[in-house]
């Protein structure tokens, strides 16, 4: 299994099927790109970068999703 550290748990994704990079990971879980912010190991990652930032196993990535309301 591979393994990436979401938020501060672990997530397991079995072989070929560890996102490559955070775009993909977004849609994984269903997250649309424009409503978050990404943090790969403590680096922030631009939202215009999340297509070409590579993501590997052991990685450990903060999501921060924007809600509206009052």
């Amino acid at each position: 299994m591979k393994v990436l550290k979401i938020n501060g748990v672990e997530k397991q994704f079995p072989a070929g099927r560890l996102p490559s990079t955070v775009a993909e990971l977004l849609e994984q879980l269903d997250i649309t790109e424009a409503t978050a912010a990404a943090e790969v190991d403590g680096e922030i990652v631009e939202r215009k970068k999340f297509a070409e930032t590579k993501l590997r196993t052991g990685q450990s990535i903060e999501l921060v999703r924007f809600v509206g309301g009052g």
